[in-house]
């Protein structure tokens, strides 16, 4: 093994690839301002990404819970702010990449990352650079209609509720999504491999934010998003590998 192949987090050995053999999640998409996604981009340090835009002037904001029931790192509930971006170096049409999403090749900025575990946010913050910081979670993936809150020192973040869509056939083993993080100047990419999906139902619209009195909430409100969702979608069991992180834009 290299010194790469293993992670000491929190005293504890993690092994690479970092495995999830089961989790569940809702997400919705949202159309956001272009130039506040960019603005936001910036004071995270890495003026190299540029925003997915899919009409002139809007890019794509994604909100997501995920209850990660087994796995390296623990059972834990995640909620998600993500950027849908243009691959590095390239200047990709808005169809083309939207189309990428379904063939491998999608990219995204993981922007904030709120989590119920002091060991995944250790792991998160020390592996891979997300931004993972501590709250409190109360989510429902059982009932037809999913509904999420998180908050922090009793502040409201977010609230999502995702409509039941209509299932659709569940084509997304080795689906690869390249993630970024960019924490403490230093920007990352990982390779987040989706294995395997049960249970995949979307449609169009079928979601409603609430956002609270949070600072992260006061956050998501300067990207002005779009009042309706793009999309909804939520997944009954999904499995996928974390591979360890690249440095793309060291500190300095």
């Amino acid at each position: 093994m290299t010194a790469h192949d293993v992670h000491d987090v929190l005293g504890t050995d993690v092994t690479m690839p970092v495995q999830i053999r089961s989790a569940r999640c809702f997400v919705a998409g949202f159309t956001a301002s272009t130039e506040a996604v960019a603005a936001a981009v910036r004071r995270r340090g890495a003026a190299d990404l540029a925003p997915l835009e899919v009409r002139r002037g809007r890019a794509i904001c994604m909100v997501v819970f995920v209850d990660y029931r087994d796995g390296d790192l623990g059972p834990y509930n995640e909620f998600g702010v993500c950027f849908l971006m243009q691959p590095p170096g390239a200047a990709a049409s808005p169809l083309r990449t939207l189309r990428s999403l379904g063939s491998g090749d999608a990219h995204a900025l993981i922007h904030q990352l709120p989590v119920d575990g002091e060991f995944t946010m250790a792991a998160g913050r020390g592996i891979w650079g997300f931004p993972k910081v501590l709250a409190d979670f109360d989510v429902d993936h059982d009932s037809a209609v999913k509904h999420g809150r998180v908050s922090q020192d009793g502040r409201l973040i977010a609230d999502l509720t995702v409509g039941r869509g209509l299932p659709v056939p569940d084509t997304a083993r080795d689906t690869v999504l390249q993630a970024y993080s960019q924490l403490d100047g230093v920007t990352r990419r990982t390779p987040w491999r989706l294995t395997s999906t049960v249970g995949t139902r979307t449609r169009i619209g079928g979601a409603r934010l609430t956002l609270g009195d949070h600072p992260m909430a006061d956050e998501l409100r300067r990207l002005d998003l779009s009042r309706t969702a793009l999309m909804a979608s939520s997944v009954a069991d999904l499995s996928m590998v974390f591979d360890d992180a690249t440095v793309i834009t060291p500190a300095g």
